[in-house]
């Protein structure tokens, strides 16, 4: 198989072969599942939620493991997988600040685009893929303006430290040694890395609350899908439709979700990170690795946890060693103004509180079923390896195969999908980024060594990959 334009090097080939009908249900199957119970998570915790999601985890795992193609599924599918999410959004309890004619207003907005764009991608053209891609990016910027709008201040205090970092950044202070007023949680720390408010100030600055710029984040996020669904050189030929069905699938899945309203509503600032990973992999599919480094860098700047992706990077040739140094470097480069100004509050909020932070009782996690089941508190050795161990098979993998970019997608997805079922503190938006993640991977072309069989009647190319081995 042909290798990106970064890495000379060809990935493992593999015989050739039918992808099996399974894998394409399976996916639709755990995608509802895990959303949907993501949905009704917050806030809660329960048994059947931390079962469920584990099951995701182990599917994801077998999916990779195996390498399963879901390129090619029945026409029928990806509606049926739009309306079921409607009918999660409405049938499960949703937690939002917003009431009456608001709430009304964002779950009808998105009834809207999960009907139309079922509608649309049953029997799809170009011209109504691209439509449906339209409709749902429309209908995020709607629902993210009725949730701003509609609720104004959302007790939660994600909402209230990034609002008041942004001040804290226009004034030129340094928001890691503040103390945040009517915040209903952490009062006296930032928690995250400092690019998270830098790239989500303006929001604030301009139209006075920084779910502004996470809506046009979110619409950065979907454009790099459309981006990632081109064709490039080396990848196999696509027609107009195919390509549009790539980013309208996975776009107008991401948008009606169930739990993305209550994503919205709370702030919660993933989509930041899924539009810095998108625009990574577009960058890289089209032979600009370095520049690549770019977007992960303020990705791996805003957020903590993403370290996890650089020892992945440093093992895919396709970026290499050079590359994910370069990565951290600049992420070093772009955080240091903060720390120079005060280390010890830096890495008190970002590190030292995070690790010492209580368990959150409604983190659907194993961490806390042994602690809200049996009264057991886990040792961070064994959180730490289920961490290290999914990174060390995911580091095998990737060394030994080479995958292209979609898998390695999904391997992120994996890892990280591991690292929040163990967390203390994990909840929707965690397990959400894994998702994208997924379903990013769906808009990657085919490579064109994939070999092309005559398209059946009633199926729609969905996505690319590898033949099942």
């Amino acid at each position: 198989m042909r290798s990106t334009a970064a890495d000379p090097t060809p990935s493992t080939t593999r015989p050739s072969g039918p992808p099996p009908a399974y894998a394409g249900y399976a996916l639709a199957g755990l995608w509802l599942a895990c959303l949907g119970v993501l949905q009704w998570s917050v806030v809660r915790f329960r048994v059947p939620i931390v079962l469920t999601l584990t099951l995701g985890a182990v599917g994801l795992g077998v999916w990779l493991w195996r390498r399963n193609e879901v390129r090619r599924v029945p026409s029928w599918l990806a509606p049926v997988v739009l309306l079921s999410s409607v009918a999660i959004t409405w049938a499960v309890p949703l937690f939002s600040y917003l009431r009456g004619a608001w709430l009304t207003s964002a779950l009808t907005t998105l009834s809207v685009v999960g009907i139309g764009a079922a509608a649309l991608l049953a029997r799809p053209s170009a011209v109504r893929a691209r439509t449906a891609y339209g409709l749902a990016v429309l209908g995020h910027v709607v629902t993210a303006a009725i949730a701003t709008v509609g609720d104004p201040a959302p007790k939660i205090d994600v909402w209230a430290t990034l609002q008041q970092a942004s001040d804290a950044l226009a004034r030129g202070e340094n928001f890691y040694d503040m103390t945040w007023t009517d915040s209903p949680g952490v009062q006296d720390a930032f928690t995250y890395l400092p690019w998270t408010t830098v790239l989500l100030a303006p929001g604030r600055w301009l139209g006075g609350d920084v779910r502004w710029a996470l809506a046009f984040w979110s619409v950065v996020l979907f454009a790099g899908i459309w981006a990632l669904a081109r064709p490039v050189a080396g990848d196999a030929p696509s027609s107009a439709r195919a390509t549009a069905l790539r980013a309208a699938v996975p776009v107008a899945a991401l948008v009606v979700a169930p739990g993305t309203l209550t994503q919205v509503d709370q702030a919660w600032t993933e989509p930041l990170l899924a539009a810095g990973l998108v625009w990574w992999a577009v960058l890289v599919r089209r032979g600009h690795a370095w520049w690549a480094v770019v977007p992960l860098a303020l990705a791996c700047a805003s957020k903590q946890h993403l370290a996890l992706l650089l020892p992945l990077l440093l093992l895919w040739p396709a970026f290499g060693p050079r590359r994910a140094v370069a990565t951290g470097a600049l992420t070093g480069v772009l955080i240091a103004p903060w720390f120079l100004a005060s280390p010890s509050d830096f890495v008190h909020d970002t590190v030292t509180l995070l690790v010492g932070f209580h368990p959150i009782r409604f983190a659907n996690t194993w961490y806390l079923y042994f602690l809200n089941e049996h009264g057991v508190t886990l040792p961070f050795w064994v959180t730490g390896l289920v961490v290290l161990g999914a990174l060390a098979v995911a580091a095998w993998a990737i060394a030994r195969r080479r995958p292209e970019v979609d898998e390695l997608l999904r391997w992120f997805a994996f890892v990280l999908l591991a690292a929040n079922l163990v967390n203390k503190q994990a909840f929707y938006n965690q397990f959400w980024l894994s998702a994208a993640l997924v379903a990013i991977s769906l808009a990657v072309p085919a490579r064109a060594a994939a070999p092309i069989s005559s398209e059946p009647v009633g199926t729609e190319p969905l996505t690319s990959g590898r033949p099942a081995g």
